[in-house]
């Protein structure tokens, strides 16, 4: 089928190989070199149809070297510009000598003060959704997969490392070569270059960082080759050899990307004691769904999140404890709620199968496709039984293994594979509610925590005049700290928030979910103890998911949104171009 967010016809010509050798400019902020693509020729046609967004094209060469007749189009918003190259119905190779843009959106350039080490740059990539069109000329469209292999030439004593088989030491002339034998789409092209070091995790996982980091993340993140271990128990071999995690700078715009073999994740997951590492079982888990059977369009997004985030929790509650999920459950809820009403109860974005005619397929990015897949697979699962859903998805994760799944397609199966198969359950799911509707269905599933419960005994103690210093707290998770701050009752004086803040000390937290949480608070009570720490954090990092609604919540007043507007002038500069994207439109800004 045709996508929408790409120019390319694969149908007729499809890319079923990548061979890149690029040159690293840190001084030009370009990647240039040439791109070598193998395709197989479907249909005998005369044209090859690729994505590009700000490349600029030198020459074009076929086969053996021979130049062929090249152009790109008018440009598109969001989509950029097609490339169409004349070719032969025995062309097999197409050659494309070109260069990325300074400011190619996927591509993020630091200066060294911007880094850890402080002392060399870094340079990494976010080529999802459609960014890879950025850096390299390709079939923009998560429904075509291809191998590659790359030559990378970086500054020498600065490790590059991709989604592919990396080297875990730093060459001696600055040539790195890669390999991905398994066929991905575009969007999991990745790369990164920094002064990184590696430390071994267990027995096919690890860890790179900054070196300043190294040892910290090593730590923080010794629980994953358990996770690996239970998401194979689950559904089935690991099937991309190594798993490693590469913990970058603080500017990376997402908690991670499941770039395989080389989960790309933020710093803001090193709290110091474990508590978010769920992230990290989140990415894993994405090298099944999402990686392995991957959403044929991003209208079908939720096929790649909502059940990575069932996954997701299926091994915190192996490794952790059924307690430890259902808390992720729980604030999980909160989130799709969230969503719903910021979206509009029957508003068109909160179907799992969305229209994105016409859009930047990013704006789907919130937890809507997350957390509405998750419980509409936690349904199917509690409705049929856990053997029985265990048992369709491993099949499922074997018999679409790399390939692409549409939501028509997935919804076939699952009512021919199983819910036909079990007497009443069609009925029950009401599959076209959930997919075809909006809002959260009335049979979504109930989650029960106890720990969320004493919590919540405890904000109730808080609001009869119960001293903030005398509640039982002792032992509580980042999970119960977050939903104790979003349950707090919307009438808090400054007193109160003061009374807080001097017994947990939530201004100076270092826990990057606790802070955000209780930065909201401050931002909602015009707590102004608090501002300095706000600036701090909106200057320190740029995860989307702490930015965006911090500058809503500030937008909401005049002084709000001058204190957002006189803080984000600061701060652009350090964001990466898909959080300045969201930034710029909450405040209208124009750079």
């Amino acid at each position: 089928m045709r996508d929408i967010h790409s120019f390319a016809r694969p149908d007729e010509i499809v890319v079923k190989h990548l061979a890149l050798d690029l040159q690293v400019d840190f001084d030009a902020h370009r990647l240039s070199g040439s791109a070598t693509l193998q395709i197989e020729n479907r249909s005998g046609g005369r044209e090859l149809v690729l994505d590009t967004n700000g490349l600029s094209v030198s020459r074009v060469t076929l086969d053996s070297g021979a130049a062929a007749t090249f152009a790109l189009g008018e440009e598109q918003r969001y989509l950029g510009r097609p490339l169409a190259i004349a070719v032969e119905p025995q062309t097999r190779s197409v050659t494309i000598h070109y260069a990325s843009s300074p400011d190619a959106a996927a591509v993020q350039w630091l200066a060294p003060e911007q880094t850890a080490g402080g002392r060399q740059p870094f340079l990494f990539t976010q080529s999802q959704a459609i960014l890879a069109r950025t850096w390299v000329p390709c079939q923009d469209s998560p429904g075509v997969r291809m191998t590659y292999e790359a030559t990378i030439r970086v500054p020498r004593g600065l490790l590059a490392v991709m989604s592919a088989e990396n080297p875990t030491e730093t060459s001696t002339d600055g040539v790195y070569h890669f390999r991905m034998p398994q066929p991905i789409p575009s969007y999991l092209l990745a790369l990164a270059v920094g002064d990184l070091g590696f430390r071994s995790l267990g027995r096919n996982s690890g860890v790179y960082a900054e070196k300043p980091v190294v040892e910290k993340a090593a730590w923080e993140l010794a629980d994953t080759q358990r996770m690996i271990d239970a998401a194979e128990e689950l559904y089935g071999p690991y099937r991309w050899g190594q798993y490693d995690i590469l913990v970058l700078p603080p500017s990376f715009p997402f908690g991670g990307m499941e770039n395989p073999r080389l989960t790309f994740a933020t710093p803001t997951i090193l709290a110091g004691d474990r508590s978010l590492v769920s992230l990290v079982a989140h990415e894993l888990a994405h090298s099944w769904s999402g990686n392995l059977v991957t959403n044929a369009t991003w209208n079908d997004f939720w096929l790649n999140e909502g059940f990575t985030v069932y996954f997701e929790r299926r091994i915190m509650e192996a490794v952790f404890g059924r307690p430890y999920s259902e808390m992720l459950a729980r604030l999980g809820m909160q989130d799709l709620e969230h969503s719903v009403e910021e979206l509009g109860p029957e508003s068109r974005d909160t179907h799992l199968l969305l229209d994105l005619t016409g859009r930047d397929p990013d704006e789907a990015a919130n937890k809507l496709a997350y957390e509405k897949g998750y419980f509409l697979l936690r349904l199917i699962e509690e409705t049929v039984g856990r053997a029985a859903f265990d048992a369709f998805l491993r099949d499922y994760f074997d018999r679409h293994a790399f390939q692409s799944m549409t939501t028509e397609e997935l919804v076939a199966e699952m009512r021919g594979r199983l819910l036909s198969k079990h007497a009443g359950a069609e009925d029950r799911v009401r599959l076209d509610a959930w997919v075809h509707g909006p809002g959260i269905p009335s049979n979504v599933p109930r989650v029960k925590s106890d720990a969320f419960e004493k919590v919540e005994e405890q904000v109730k103690a808080f609001e009869r005049g119960t001293a903030a210093s005398r509640l039982q707290t002792t032992g509580w998770s980042t999970h119960e700290w977050i939903h104790f701050l979003r349950g707090l009752p919307k009438s808090l004086t400054v007193g109160q928030m003061r009374q807080l803040d001097d017994a947990f000390h939530f201004s100076a937290s270092g826990n990057s979910e606790i802070l955000h949480e209780w930065l909201m608070q401050s931002i909602q009570h015009e707590y102004e103890p608090a501002y300095d720490a706000l600036e701090q954090f909106l200057l320190a990092q740029g995860r989307r998911k702490f930015l965006k609604p911090l500058y809503e919540k500030l937008a909401e007043s005049e002084a709000g949104r001058s204190r957002a507007s006189g803080i984000y002038a600061k701060a652009r500069p350090t964001y990466h171009s898909v959080s300045r994207g969201t930034i710029d439109n909450i405040l209208k800004w124009t750079p």
